[in-house]
């Protein structure tokens, strides 16, 4: 019997195993069992035509109402098309050149296939072109008309090179080999007490009835089964790392009356808000442990987090430990240390004339400092001279020593890995306590999947005196003037002593990237006329490059923003130059920023009122949130206009409508679950490793999540080495091969 990891080389021959490591990411046994059908179909409840997305792949089963030979290009050229239809609408496949006469003879009124292929429209209508299909009602296909009559469908997630039913067939090979050995050594992750105790399906069980269903009530058992596999298993995972924490040895660090913080607090010209407060309790709470403080702190954009944060440090150092923040980049670690040197006050001039008598030094230290700069600023950190450093991976350097560290505050968790937070924690004599902090909201099953080793705080109130952010979206291709008004109200509000972010994707300063820009956007207008197959191909996704700062920071001062004072500010600048732009701009000697998303987080300009996001499709739902973010700080209201090409209909315009409807983060961040696959969520995206969630959903599987944390925390503190349960041992050694272990501590 072939077991889990064997590969699918042995199995189904090496061109399949090839196309499917390569295409689908699958390369062993266990790869294609836990390869779910996305959905089934079945007869008379067909994929409603009528609600296809625009560019994606999609295997539908429809039956072909009409098909039509054309001729264009004076007669040079043919085309079949083929409406096909499920009775809620209908779907227009394209086939060009000599191809087209051999389906002519396949593809005829009343045949029923599944037909795969990516969705475009042309001249307003939704098309598959060239799809791949397999005809289900032919003689020659009696066995898969059979099936299709007599079973649900399974329609796998698939791609060009290896559609659906190609995936059907090679799950049914693999099925048939574990059913002949009886499915010997397939080891069962959840102990036995738990699989009864809950009513769950038998694990071969579970995977028959997911692949082969016989009735709907089959695919929900398989599914309740599934789910709770990778729920406990993560879980357990997490558990495991909440209690190895939880036996580390820390020093506990109490704030003393009189001391920095109570100075501080007396000095704020405002009053916390109830939320500050009580995060504040929770993180002090923390503090006075001798176990390490683990922590998230997620709020709003705006809702005073660093306030919360800076109040634990001064904490700290009030016990006699130093505290260091770590942000993802310089304009952050600056824009923070500026923020907090002004916030303190005198306070941050410890042992320098002039400062307080409680003051400590807070130091700076990012990877472009000069020499004696850095020097000094690692002299004050060895001697403890400086209770505060902020700064950037510069941080984690083996030549950066500790007086004695007793916090770590990381700013932007997703930006960091593993290694980088531990080398900082290494640091301390014993470990230090952690405080991460993140503007991006997280949903709570999100933050129990993916932050599961943290005690969760959330900020949701925003202090007094922020103003409200208006956000529209702009269609720039369909109605042209309204891009001209968007530029009229950014000279308005500045003409009205206030200043304005331009945000573009992408750079576009290097002269390859620039001449593929403007090739591409060159042949984009009208090259396409006369010629359908070129123009199919145009709808069929090919879109022109995402418009770049230099581009764009370029027709801007000769057009719409003649005679303002613009400038730009990007990742590949030389970091005095970044901090120079970021200075000016503060001061109001800038009046438009063109910026890519090195503005994105931390960066605070009080009199900026407006932001236009250029190709705001792009982006996702959280990060146009936390751009938005970057306006309206001040007394004055902010403004915040997507402008996009993207077509009405299409998936990319429903995005930019949810963020321009709610200022609420945490409904965005659900939004923006609902919207994407899990795994981006829950790190693919940043480790390149495929998500170990395949069935779990994190928004509506909470139940199930919130249970198998319950389960997973009493298996661990029984038997914390699982020294008893050796599958379940198995299952999380899979789980966490060394990449899945970095994505998870990520986050």
């Amino acid at each position: 019997m072939p077991a889990l990891h064997e590969p699918l080389k042995k199995i189904l021959g090496g061109s399949t195993a090839k196309v499917m490591a390569e295409h689908l990411d699958l390369h062993t046994a266990g790869d294609l069992l836990h390869h779910y059908p996305r959905r089934y179909a079945e007869r008379g409840e067909l994929t409603r035509l009528a609600d296809l997305p625009l560019d994606e792949h999609v295997t539908v089963v429809a039956q072909v109402a009409k098909a039509a030979m054309k001729t264009f290009n004076h007669g040079k050229g043919v085309r079949l098309e083929v409406v096909v239809t499920d009775g809620s609408g209908s779907l227009t496949l394209v086939f060009f050149g000599r191809g087209a006469y051999a389906r002519e003879k396949e593809l005829i009124p009343g045949r029923r296939g599944m037909f795969a292929g990516k969705v475009s429209v042309f001249n307003r209508t939704r098309q598959l072109l060239h799809p791949d299909y397999e005809l289900l009602d032919r003689d020659s296909e009696a066995g898969a008309a059979e099936a299709f009559a007599g079973r649900l469908l399974p329609i796998y997630p698939a791609c060009k090179q290896f559609q659906s039913w190609k995936l059907t067939k090679a799950v049914d090979t693999l099925l048939d080999l574990f059913e002949a050995e009886q499915w010997q050594g397939l080891m069962d992750p959840l102990p036995p007490s738990l699989r009864d105790g809950r009513g769950l399906a038998e694990l071969p069980d579970a995977f028959r009835k997911v692949h082969r269903p016989r009735t709907k009530a089959d695919i929900e058992d398989a599914r309740a089964r599934l789910k709770w596999d990778e729920a406990f298993v993560l879980q357990v995972a997490l558990a495991r790392r909440r209690h190895a924490d939880s036996q580390l040895p820390a020093v506990a660090r109490k704030p003393v009356a009189g001391g920095i913080l109570d100075a501080f607090d007396a000095k704020l010209p405002f009053t916390l808000t109830e939320g500050q407060r009580t995060v504040s309790a929770e993180i002090f709470d923390d503090l006075a442990t001798e176990h390490p403080m683990h922590r998230l702190l997620q709020g709003e954009v705006g809702s005073g987090k660093t306030m919360v944060a800076l109040r634990a440090m001064l904490g700290v150092v009030d016990a006699g430990g130093q505290a260091a923040m770590l942000a993802p980049t310089e304009v952050l670690a600056q824009q923070h240390h500026r923020s907090v040197v002004e916030m303190m006050g005198e306070l941050a001039e410890g042992g320098m004339l002039g400062g307080a008598e409680h003051g400590t030094k807070v130091v700076l230290l990012t990877g472009s400092m000069g020499m004696a700069a850095r020097r000094q600023a690692l002299l004050d950190l060895v001697t403890g001279e400086a209770g505060i450093v902020i700064g950037t991976h510069a941080l984690i350097e083996d030549k950066v020593q500790f007086h004695d560290l007793g916090l770590v505050v990381v700013d932007e968790q997703h930006r960091f890995g593993v290694e980088q937070r531990d080398a900082l924690r290494s640091k301390g004599k014993q470990p230090p306590h952690l405080l991460v902090m993140t503007a991006t909201p997280i949903p709570r099953t999100v933050a129990m999947t993916v932050f599961g080793d943290l005690e969760t705080s959330v900020l949701d109130q925003l202090p007094a005196g922020r103003s409200p952010i208006a956000t529209h979206v702009v269609p720039a291709k369909d109605k042209p003037h309204f891009l001209a008004r968007t530029w009229e109200r950014v000279r308005e509000e500045i003409e009205g002593g206030h200043q304005a972010y331009v945000v573009c994707p992408r750079i576009g300063d290097d002269l390859g990237e620039e001449n593929g820009t403007k090739t591409a956007a060159k042949g984009r207008s009208g090259s396409s006329k006369g010629d359908p197959e070129k123009a199919a191909a145009e709808a069929d996704g090919e879109r022109r490059p995402p418009l770049a700062v230099v581009d764009v920071t370029e027709q801007l001062t000769k057009g719409p923003l003649k005679g303002l004072r613009v400038e730009v500010l990007h990742g590949r600048m030389q970091p005095e130059a970044k901090d120079d732009v970021m200075r000016r701009f503060a001061a109001g000697e800038v009046d438009v920023l063109v910026a890519t998303t090195v503005i994105e987080v931390g960066v605070n300009v009080p009199n900026s009122t407006v932001m236009v996001i250029m190709d705001a499709d792009r982006f996702g739902v959280s990060q146009l949130h936390q751009l938005r973010g970057r306006v309206g700080r001040g007394s004055a209201a902010g403004l915040c206009l997507l402008v996009t090409d993207a077509p009405e209909a299409s998936p990319a315009r429903a995005r930019l409508a949810a963020v321009a409807g709610t200022l609420d983060g945490f409904e965005l961040s659900r939004i923006d679950l609902e919207q994407r696959r899990e795994g981006d969520v829950l790190g693919q995206a940043q480790s390149g490793v495929r998500s170990s969630l395949r069935m779990l959903t994190v928004i509506d599987d909470e139940e199930i999540i919130a249970a198998a944390r319950e389960e997973a925390a009493a298996v661990v503190a029984a038997d914390p080495e699982l020294a008893g349960l050796p599958e379940l041992r198995t299952a999380l050694d899979a789980l966490l091969d060394e990449e899945r272990e970095q994505y998870l501590d990520k986050g």
